[in-house]
């Protein structure tokens, strides 16, 4: 599913580029090719689809974020890769010795020998 979110974040992310440079914030654009007055879908109105749907593909990005953080796949295959990696690295490991002390008291300097 997280996969599925992936791809729609693209792929709207990539429309929305498009229909940003599609616009111009000075009368140009797809807009300035209907310069006739008086058609149906003319300037204003091209101008008003174009700056709504770039507010659709912003909040669609928004939501298709937050789905696929909701759909993130649990983190037990990563404690699981984890334990595959200690079940290889638990036999000894030539010159490492594995013993530690655990006798004495916490913090003191263990005797020498001497």
């Amino acid at each position: 599913m997280y996969l599925i979110f992936a791809i729609l974040i693209v792929v709207t992310g990539i429309l929305l580029v498009l229909t940003v440079l599609v616009q111009n914030s000075k009368g140009g654009g797809l807009a300035a090719n209907f310069a006739s007055g008086n058609q149906t879908f003319g300037v204003r109105q091209t101008a008003d689809f174009l700056e709504k749907v770039t507010w659709y593909f912003v909040v669609a990005i928004f939501v298709f974020c937050f789905a696929a953080t909701a759909t993130i796949p649990d983190s037990k295959v990563k404690s699981n890769r984890e334990s595959a990696v200690q079940k290889q690295t638990s036999g000894s490991m030539p010159g490492i010795n594995q013993d530690f002390p655990v006798t004495g008291t916490p913090g003191a300097v263990p005797d020498s020998g001497k």
